[in-house]
């Protein structure tokens, strides 16, 4: 089945076509004759909300196991063809879905359709004891890389963990635990992979220079006989009070180069206006040099060295507001949180200029537009759109949306949400050399919440 693809309005005149195969595959196509090149996005409706207790890590690991090899594709095949072929490619896992992307030049469009369906159909004719073996070492190794070994590494992990309780869905990061990636067995893979690794469970976009008629026959050819699977069990409930009702709290002790105050604050689902104005806030708030925390913590009072607040968007869960402060030298935490509860409070109280409200939907605007103009860019927020929401076409006019919301809605989701009671709170004290604690020195590290939840 197809779509006509009728430029929306707020498109911009970007389009895009949707098709659905036999075996419950959806489609979606974009055609941009601008360069010679075409982009080719494949996302599995599944992320680590999908674990349960004690197989946390699985859905990453299995990230890394489809670059292992599959029955025509031996070991590091997957990159050395793309590679030879002048593409470029790679795989992330979050929350709440896995993908795999290439970037070809047109001429080679054809083999990476058919390398994204060998490994759909065939991996597990080639996962085996090695292969699970060396990918969990390289999953382990990233994890002491990324998080274990370096300053604030487990800043993420430890605030998710704050802000959604236990038994939650979100509770725990996709990167899982060491005590779950040992516990693993080969046959957890197996089952892994027949539950999720499915068509009627994937999403598959191809945008660019392309032949959409040309395209549909590679895909029907290469995916068409891949059987369906219907074992897959819903998500867990991720539904929230939208006020978490209390201020949770940690403090951490390590060897950090700067104090640092992080905090989590529970906003609305993704796919919401509320959502987007809460965008909106966040961005006037924190999100650059020009913001109210930069202005008032860096440059005003001098307080910190960094000062920014920046949203995780989530569509199954409550999304997250994410503030990060790292401290001037000799600057106490206590200084810094209330200088920013001062600023939140005033911002709910009085609401943005019409020049902050410009400038944040300008700056929002600018990033939409840069993610639409590049064809993997596309292939992946139309993928986004059709998994999370149903719907890829809302990926074109997503723009609109964030420029539709105004001063009112985001002073009241400001109001509503950006409150002492709604937020896990994570507090970075520097370890000095005889055991208590010092000085710090100057910010050299930064933590970046979506290095926790896109692995």
């Amino acid at each position: 089945m197809g779509h006509t693809a009728t430029a929306q309005a707020g498109s911009g005149g970007l389009t895009a076509t949707e098709h659905r195969l036999a075996n419950g595959l959806r489609v979606v196509l974009s055609e941009d004759h601008l360069t010679p090149v075409a982009a080719v996005c494949l996302w599995y409706d599944v992320g680590s909300r999908h674990e349960v207790k004690g197989r946390t890590g699985l859905a990453h690991l299995f990230e890394h196991l489809m670059f292992q090899g599959s029955a025509s594709v031996p070991g590091n095949g997957h990159f050395e063809l793309v590679q030879g072929a002048g593409g470029s490619l790679n795989g992330t896992t979050s929350f709440e879905r896995t993908n795999y992307f290439e970037t070809m030049p047109t001429h080679q469009l054809e083999l990476a359709l058919w390398l994204e369906a060998d490994r759909m159909g065939s991996l597990l004719a080639a996962l085996d004891d090695e292969s699970m073996e060396n990918q969990r070492d390289v999953v382990k190794n990233e994890r002491r890389q990324r998080y274990d070994n370096v300053p604030y590494g487990t800043a993420f992990e430890r605030l998710t963990a704050l802000a959604y309780p236990e038994g939650h869905p979100y509770h725990h990061t996709p990167i899982g635990s060491m005590a779950d990636l040992d516990a693993a067995s080969l046959e957890d893979a197996r089952a892994f992979f027949r539950t999720y690794y499915a068509p009627n469970n994937a999403v598959l976009s191809v945008v660019g220079d392309i032949d959409p008629e040309k395209t549909l026959a590679w895909i029907e050819k290469y995916f068409g006989t891949i059987p369906s699977h219907d074992g897959k069990q819903p998500p867990r409930d991720g539904s929230l009070p939208d006020i978490i009702g209390e201020q949770l709290r940690e403090e951490i002790v390590e060897e950090v180069p700067a104090r640092a105050l992080m905090a989590a604050y529970r906003l609305p689902h993704d796919g919401t206006r509320e959502c987007d104005a809460a965008d909106v806030a966040l961005t006037i708030l924190g999100g650059g040099e020009s913001s109210l925390l930069h202005n008032r913590l860096v440059r005003r009072d001098q307080t910190a060295v960094a000062a920014g607040f920046g949203m995780l968007r989530l569509a199954g869960a409550p999304s997250l507001g994410w503030l990060d402060v790292k401290t001037s030298s000799g600057v106490e935490i206590p200084a810094i949180e209330a200088a920013v509860d001062e600023e939140l409070a005033r911002f709910a109280a009085e609401g943005p200029t019409a020049e902050e409200m410009e400038r944040a939907q300008a700056q929002l605007e600018r990033e939409w537009l840069d993610r639409l103009s590049t064809v993997a860019g596309r292939a992946d927020e139309l993928c986004r759109y059709a998994v999370l929401f149903g719907d890829p076409q809302l990926a074109l006019t997503a723009v609109r949306r964030v420029l539709d919301v105004t001063a009112e809605e985001v002073q009241a989701v400001a109001a509503a949400r950006l409150r002492p009671d709604n937020r896990a709170v994570l507090v970075y004290e520097p370890l000095a050399a005889d055991g208590a604690q010092g000085e710090e020195g100057e910010e050299n590290a930064d933590s970046d919440e979506n290095e926790g939840a896109e692995q």
